[in-house]
């Protein structure tokens, strides 16, 4: 009997563009691939031990000849290509159209209202980096007290403050504020919370990001898990993508190496259910800043840290790697790119150097995780439960 399910999001490490990709502006991306081929003296050998390489259209890199987990890649069925719709869909939940995307910034209608609430007045309103977009008005929110308002390729209304200018509780509030704003038609994805410290000409965003993401529209695998009575321990940002929904224990860790540690904890602990762990790093720091090196290091830094994670993983748990979307850093974007997502099963009850090829959905995740705990629900996806369980398990 497996009691427990460690699933673990590298986030934005996609792997090969989707057959829709060129409509999103993303052909030729391949963020795992293109690392290989451009980052230095780079390898990943304890996730290829357990068969990253050997996942459909990796056939041009080495691989080993046996590996020691179930792999595959899955496409997309949901519209878009963000956080919350790539966390949504693993958990089950298949959107049928996409997020709403402001690239000419959010209606000046929508802006008037909000400035009202918050009592301050807002700067910026249009898409940017948002390390550039504090280099360039974060002399003025100093001065002024104006809030910075930004946005993306994606569905997101990302608000920067000086924290020292908006303290944190406020800048959250402002967050909660512009949250319940956005709603129905303006129904962002998320709305992020970005301050920052510093003086002009070295301002530096801190690990205080906090994101207000909408409640998913139905129950998850998060409240499937949660409602057969077992826990759900969220590692990293799964609380914000959840908006808690579904959720017994959560640990806000702000960088890989937090999130590590705590998962490491966590995994050592006694119970039954669900670890979903994200790290937030590869895309928040590499990805949108086409850090091929960096990304690549992350990358390292955690396959160095895989084997304390397997060492720990109890005969009756399962270990499953995957990612969210793509964030390829060696293209011209600095967005996220639509992508197929890796999948690896690996633990006791797993079977070996077995590839699954392509599933149709990120939620076969979702809906494999339900099938190996034997839980009842209603969920799209197609189980792979009986396909990577070792016979008699």
């Amino acid at each position: 009997m497996i009691k427990r399910t460690v699933l673990i999001v590298l986030d934005s490490v996609g792997a090969g563009e989707l057959p829709d990709a060129a409509a999103y502006g993303d052909e030729g991306s391949n963020t795992l691939k293109n690392i290989y081929k451009n980052a230095k003296n780079f390898s990943l050998p304890h996730l290829e031990n357990l068969g990253i390489l050997n996942i459909d259209g990796f056939e041009d890199l080495k691989s080993p000849e046996y590996f020691l987990g179930s792999v595959a890649k899955c496409s997309q069925k949901s519209k878009g290509k963000d956080t919350t719709t790539g966390h949504w869909e693993i958990s089950g939940l298949i959107l049928d159209k996409p997020f709403p995307t402001y690239p000419d910034g959010f209606p000046e209608e929508l802006i008037s209202k909000f400035e009202k609430k918050i009592g301050r007045k807002v700067i910026g309103n249009y898409a940017a980096s948002g390390t550039e977009i504090i280099k360039e008005l974060g002399k003025e929110h100093v001065e002024t007290g104006n809030i910075i308002v930004y946005t993306s390729a994606d569905s997101v209304f990302q608000i920067a403050a000086h924290e020292e200018v908006v303290p944190l509780d406020e800048l959250y509030e402002i967050c909660i504020i512009a949250r319940k704003m956005l709603q129905g038609n303006n129904g962002v994805g998320r709305v992020i919370a970005r301050p920052f410290i510093g003086e002009e000409g070295n301002y530096t965003r801190t690990g205080n990001r906090k994101d207000f993401s909408l409640e998913p529209y139905k129950d998850t695998m998060l409240d499937f898990v949660k409602n057969s009575g077992r826990e759900v321990y969220a590692i990293g940002k799964i609380e914000d993508i959840f908006a808690n929904k579904g959720i017994t224990y959560s640990n806000h860790t702000k960088n890989n190496e937090e999130g590590i540690e705590a998962l490491i904890q966590t995994v050592k602990l006694d119970f039954e259910g669900l670890i979903f762990a994200n790290l937030v790093d590869f895309d928040m720091i590499y990805g949108h800043r086409n850090n091929v090196q960096g990304y690549g290091d992350a990358l390292m830094y955690f396959d160095g840290r895989l084997p304390e994670i397997m060492d720990n993983l109890k005969d009756d748990d399962i270990l499953i790697i995957t990612a969210d979307h793509g964030c390829d850093p060696t293209t011209a974007s600095t967005d996220h790119s639509r992508e197929y997502i890796p999948l690896i099963f690996y633990g006791k009850n797993i079977k070996e150097n077995n590839n699954l090829g392509i599933l149709e959905t990120f939620a076969s995740i979702g809906k494999t995780v339900l099938d190996i705990f034997d839980i009842n629900n209603d969920l799209k996806g197609t189980s792979v439960k009986n396909q990577i369980i070792k016979t008699g398990k």
